[in-house]
């Protein structure tokens, strides 16, 4: 199966930092699952929508208590 052909996940870990993971691997501990399935570039699309601000949650919530 070619790269264009294989399926991914959206994952996201609990500073709320994104990556993909090959559909129907486990996801690894810390991460969980979106619910975005699909193709590489579909899942990167999604990520580029999602992920605006790319600081660790724990540092903007530092930032905002400051």
């Amino acid at each position: 199966m070619s790269e264009q052909e294989q399926h991914y996940t959206v994952v996201v870990n609990d500073e709320e930092q994104y990556s993909i993971w090959p559909t129907g691997r486990t996801v690894p501990p810390g991460w969980k699952s979106t619910g975005v399935e699909g193709t590489k570039q579909v899942c990167l699309d999604h990520i580029e929508q999602v992920w605006t601000d790319m600081r660790p949650l724990s540092l903007r919530q530092q930032m905002t208590a400051a």
